[in-house]
């Protein structure tokens, strides 16, 4: 509305009377008056009064039509959501069809198998309600269920009907043999959920004392650097960028890392290209041509097998014969850029630190605003730079390197066994086996390297698969040598039970089973209870919790609470598939990245460039004419479209199921719980949530 709208309702909270004059009987005319203290004992008089009415009769007609527009706003939003849905169903187009279209990491035997066992407790829960509603009706809704089971079968047969029977059977059943192990399941998920928060307020209480006692890393000085105050710490530094098929982003982390303030005589730039599109190997490899002659120390790689997807890249690029006259790695992801200072602010925490392996920065998202779930994922990411990986990284020197933005020492790469190609997470492979050989890693919570977050929900449900199934994969070869390995007890036992097992399998599986399954189970078998601080007052607590890195992102609070829980299912069928090497556990995915991370940042980089020096480059069109006909080609055979997730949906009508058959109970914590959970699920399903592709 108008800001004197604001300022009459401010008035008028005040007590002041508002004298509105209609000059015209526009509504763009309308001139309010505050009157001073004079006119105000005036305005107590009987005659005032009569203009007080009509003031009111206008304030109602304003606030009407202030109703109004939020009505049609409302309204115009509706249609569209609702336009949405009718094409995503008019379309047909599932998840399922991204197996023969693009490809998938999830296993189509896991995926249906999954998918049925939902379907099965949704017809299940679905019959139940029926049965319930209809008992309802009759009045049977006795607060003890002993009480009705004994009210049903002491009435003869002719009295309770085939239907009576029927039921007093089902009370029965589920009193003596279905009530008392759904509660102990229950019981134990309420217990992991319970060690699973003690842990995250352990992290944050851990954030806390690193800020209240101003606790980060510092490089090490010598007496002479602090005498000359010099740095002339100028090791030699090899820096790859390992991509594939990413022509949205190549030229800003080309240009990104060809900008670094290092002396060229002491940096060597590896581009590693595993791109199967020509069209992409040509545009990187002429970019990267453009640099070279610009004076830039930087090589072209190029690999036609691409065995071992990332980690095959990495291990192929470090067996090359130049890599032994360099002592540190830096590793950069496509959609990476790294500010010109990021060498000389994390490679000094090297130097007189011979223990020292890894030395990682944090990620900070260009495009953490683009749509909700862009939000919702920096909310994630904010809590475990900040939280999970600084507190480890001060504590017990250890964490999950997180596969970019990091540079290493290579004798440690070396020392561990170098890269691996045995899952698809071989960051935390490296990692795992660097800390069991007594390396030490540093996070520097104030280096940000920026990068790009996946707008679509399919990219990032890919994504979260990936994450999810790789650390189980590893925890099972990696388990026998943590074992036997020579680090103390404590280092194991946080390695099994908080680094794999709580915080990687436990997570997920409570999350799912409790919220997913438990929950509208216990609507239908009201002997097994959850109690209200399990389903509200913790997950909020905690969700408070994880939302204090990123101050700015509190009225999320509540979409990433049903948010999370939503993206349960795919992080528990990741985390099957992967323990048990399930289907396509093995696969590798690319992130679809959208390129609006060279928007911005490549313009002020190339503010900063000679004119000589630019960011962006012309290709040669005839060398491109051939492959871009290709690509065309490709193009038209894959189009981004937005889909409907059949398990999304299957529990969505699980959960509003079960919140109306709590409505029968008056559980009203519950209620409400299932249902705005339900309806996540349901938007989630419609894919109504990240870019929405016309």
């Amino acid at each position: 509305m108008a800001p004197w709208f604001d300022w009459w309702a401010e008035e008028s909270h005040r007590g002041t009377p508002v004298v509105v004059k209609m000059e015209n009987p526009n509504w763009s005319m309308i001139e309010l008056e505050s009157p001073c203290e004079d006119d105000l004992l005036v305005g107590r008089s009987d005659k005032d009064r009569g203009k007080n009415a009509k003031q009111l009769t206008w304030v109602l007609l304003l606030r009407a039509h202030k109703a109004a527009g939020c009505l049609s706003s409302i309204a115009s939003a509706m249609m569209a959501i609702s336009a949405a849905v009718r094409r995503r169903i008019a379309s047909g187009r599932t998840d399922s069809d991204m197996v023969n279209e693009n490809g998938s990491n999830e296993s189509p035997i896991v995926r249906s198998r999954f998918y049925n066992c939902i379907k099965l407790f949704l017809w299940m829960s679905i019959m139940l309600l029926g049965f319930e509603l209809v008992a309802y009706f009759k009045g049977w809704h006795f607060g003890s269920p002993h009480l009705q089971l004994q009210h049903l079968l002491s009435a003869p047969f002719e009295v309770r009907g085939l239907f009576g029977s029927l039921y007093s059977m089902w009370v029965l059943i589920r009193v003596e043999y279905i009530a008392p192990p759904l509660q102990f399941l229950a019981n134990a998920c309420v217990v992991l959920f319970l060690v699973q928060s003690a842990d995250r307020l352990v992290l944050c209480l851990g954030c806390f004392w690193i800020r209240f006692k101003g606790i980060k890393p510092v490089p090490k000085q010598s007496a002479q650097d602090i005498e000359s105050g010099k740095d002339d710490y100028f090791p030699m530094v090899l820096v790859q960028l390992p991509m594939c098929n990413e022509k949205e982003v190549y030229q800003q982390s080309i240009a990104a890392v060809c900008n670094l303030d290092w002396p060229r005589s002491n940096i060597l730039i590896q581009v590693l290209d595993d791109s199967d599109d020509p069209l992409a190997q040509i545009l990187i490899k002429e970019e990267v041509d453009k640099w070279k002659q610009q004076g830039a120390n930087i090589v072209y790689r190029h690999r036609i097998i691409r065995d071992g997807y990332k980690a095959g890249n990495l291990k192929s690029a470090m067996s090359c014969s130049y890599v032994k006259d360099y002592e540190f790695v830096a590793i950069f992801d496509a959609d990476f850029q790294p500010t010109p200072d990021f060498l000389r602010r994390t490679v000094p925490h090297f130097k007189d630190n011979e223990e020292l392996g890894l030395v990682q920065a944090r990620w900070s998202f260009v495009n953490k605003d683009e749509n909700l779930l862009t939000r919702l994922q920096n909310i994630n990411l904010a809590f475990h730079f900040e939280v999970e990986q600084q507190v480890n990284g001060v504590f017990i020197n250890f964490f999950g390197f997180n596969g970019t933005a990091g540079v290493w020492r290579i004798k440690a790469l070396e020392d561990s066994g170098g890269w691996m190609e045995r899952t698809t997470v071989e960051d935390m492979d490296i990692a795992v086996r660097a800390h069991l050989h007594g390396w030490k890693f540093i996070f520097l919570n104030d280096v940000e390297c920026q990068c790009e977050l996946p707008e679509s929900y399919e990219a990032y449900r890919k994504q979260q698969h990936r994450w999810h199934s790789g650390p189980m994969q590893l925890f099972r070869l990696c388990l026998p040598q943590i074992i036997r390995s020579k680090v103390s007890i404590w280092k194991k036992a946080n390695l099994i039970f908080l680094f794999f097992l709580l915080r990687k399998l436990i997570l997920p599986f409570y999350s799912f089973t409790l919220f997913c399954i438990i929950l509208p189970m216990t609507m239908f078998v009201p002997e097994a209870e959850l109690p209200s601080w399990v389903v509200c007052y913790i997950p909020a607590t905690m969700s408070f919790l994880n939302i204090l890195p990123a101050p700015k992102s509190f009225p999320f609070i509540v979409p990433y609470l049903l948010f999370e829980n939503t993206m349960s299912v795919t992080k528990f069928n990741a985390m099957v598939s992967g323990l048990f090497q399930l289907g396509s556990a093995y696969e590798w995915v690319v992130t679809k990245k959208s390129g609006r991370s060279s928007e911005g940042d490549l313009l002020s980089l190339v503010e900063k460039e000679p004119k000589h020096h630019r960011g962006l480059s012309a290709p040669n069109p005839d060398s491109m004419e051939e492959a871009s006909k290709q690509e065309l080609h490709v193009k038209s055979r894959k189009r981004k479209q937005n889909r409907i997730y059949t398990k999304e949906l299957a529990l969505a009508f699980l959960l509003l199921t079960a919140s109306a058959r709590s409505l029968l109970s008056a559980q009203g914590v519950h209620f409400y719980f299932l249902l705005f959970q339900g309806i996540s699920f349901l938007l989630v399903g419609l894919d109504l949530i990240g870019e929405q592709v016309e």
